[in-house]
């Protein structure tokens, strides 16, 4: 029976939860291990279950979100480089801890033995997360794909597919994958990771970069937990070196 357990699970999943649920069904005991830990918040345990489930049901959601479309963009050449299962290992370390991550790790090896429409995961996750989660995730799946130093075309074009399921703007699409400039990096890059044109004024200028730094403020991932905030800031960080880049290219004050 115990054999048949995960399937049951799955089959559950589906039923009430959509693609996502149903991956979560499948790997059900991985994933949600944590509903009876102690919210060690000034060293007290949690006494309102209702409230610790709307959160670990949050975060857990984001979670296997990204353990799905993780395991899309891993397999989208055909092959899973070695380069991007240590950037997804050492993401979740960093942001989970040693043993969540070898948890998490196999879940993700059980996703990428089944085949999962990212159309349809993406879509619930368009319907239930927040425009600035949607962003974060995109940008932690163009970490994967630039892992070996380079975002091959079949990836970039999975990519672009994922965005527009997840109703992320042409823009904002643009602006993510220029983040991946790294030593290239050049001022054009710049331009586009505030999503402004060239030839903006000094005033246009100042005003995108408000308008960015309000969209792409940690904050605005808050309910995800301080993991994902760490990840938040690095791209807020990117918006921040565009930002004086620009202004010193072009001498504003």
């Amino acid at each position: 029976m115990s054999k048949y357990a995960k399937w049951i699970g799955g089959g559950l999943g589906w039923a009430v939860g959509g693609p996502i649920g149903a991956i979560a069904g499948f790997v059900l005991g991985s994933l949600f291990d944590n509903a009876s830990e102690v919210d060690m918040y000034n060293g007290k345990a949690n006494h309102d279950p209702f409230q610790r489930q709307r959160s670990q049901t949050r975060s857990g959601d984001f979670t296997i979100s990204l353990l799905i479309l993780s395991a899309a963009i891993m397999k989208a050449d055909g092959r899973v480089m070695k380069s991007e299962l240590n950037y997804v290992k050492s993401f979740l370390v960093k942001q989970f801890g040693e043993h969540k991550a070898r948890e998490l790790v196999r879940t993700l090896r059980e996703i990428l033995d089944h085949d999962v429409s990212v159309r349809q995961v993406s879509l619930q996750i368009r319907q239930n997360m927040s425009h600035s989660m949607r962003l974060q995730l995109l940008h932690y799946l163009f970490g994967i794909a630039h892992a070996d130093g380079k975002v091959e075309q079949v990836e970039f074009k999975l990519l672009r597919t994922i965005s527009h399921y997840l109703g992320i703007s042409d823009k904002d699409f643009y602006s993510i994958s220029a983040m991946f400039g790294g030593a290239k990096s050049s001022i054009e890059d710049a331009y586009k990771i505030l999503e402004v044109d060239k030839n903006a004024s000094d005033s246009e200028i100042k005003k995108a970069y408000r308008k960015m730094a309000v969209k792409y403020h940690p904050d605005k991932v808050n309910s995800l937990g301080k993991d994902f905030q760490q990840a938040a800031k690095e791209k807020f960080q990117k918006v921040q070196e565009a930002y004086e880049q620009i202004k010193k290219e072009r001498d504003m004050r």
